[in-house]
């Protein structure tokens, strides 16, 4: 299979849902998956599933994505989560506008297709996020979303430094900054496998919630 997106999937206990999600891959996405110090089978899983694994003992979301972003090689590279939330075959649709040069980054806007997918505290803190990035960049989002793509070469040389929550939201507005093009498409929001680590409670959505604020209040 010719490889030409790599999907880096930062992976914290998600055995259960590595199956479905590498299950599911397009055609000349390959999957790269950074274990952030799973104590399940989590790599064990990935590896026997054919995908490269990578481990990042470093705990912290921005610093599972920024190790995958460093192994990987494709000139295209996606983020997602690797808890079954997000499906793998939708992932052309934030793939091709920077495939094609319509746009430099791409996030996917999640639409919950079940009851309770997207806990309301989550849902809340999501919208203030996105509200304050459309002020403060002019990018159209409505979502900070987990799905996303865009040039490593480009993305790198963004000098991105938070390793924590922020990460996702520092890659916006370093982007914004630099005069990028920003876009979101639509994709769809599934019931995860598991318990989420950070909207599965008030306390992982406030914690996710004051990294950004740190982030944003440091790009002021």
């Amino acid at each position: 299979m010719d490889v030409t997106v790599e999907v880096i999937l930062p992976c914290l206990n998600e055995e259960a849902a590595l199956g479905w999600v590498l299950g599911r891959m397009p055609d000349g996405y390959r999957a790269v998956v950074v274990d952030n110090g799973s104590t399940d089978r989590s790599a064990e899983v990935a590896r026997d599933l054919g995908a490269r694994v990578v481990g990042e003992p470093r705990r912290g979301f921005g610093a599972a994505c920024h190790a995958g972003l460093l192994a990987a090689s494709a000139e295209v590279v996606c983020f997602m989560d690797a808890d079954a939330s997000l499906d793998p075959r939708q992932l052309p649709r934030v793939a091709e506008p920077v495939m094609e040069g319509a746009a430099d980054l791409v996030l996917g806007a999640r639409r919950p297709r079940a009851a309770g997918v997207w806990p309301w505290h989550a849902r809340l803190g999501n919208a203030v996020i996105a509200r304050g990035l459309r002020r403060r960049t002019g990018a159209p989002l409505h979502d900070l979303g987990p799905m996303r793509a865009v040039r490593r070469s480009e993305l790198l040389a963004l000098g991105l430094n938070d390793r924590r929550f922020g990460y996702p939201l520092e890659m916006v507005l370093r982007a914004a900054a630099a005069g990028w093009r920003i876009a979101e498409v639509e994709v769809d929001y599934l019931r995860r496998a598991g318990r989420s680590k950070v909207t599965g409670t008030v306390l992982g959505t406030l914690r996710a919630a004051s990294d950004m604020r740190r982030v944003m209040a440091g790009h002021m």
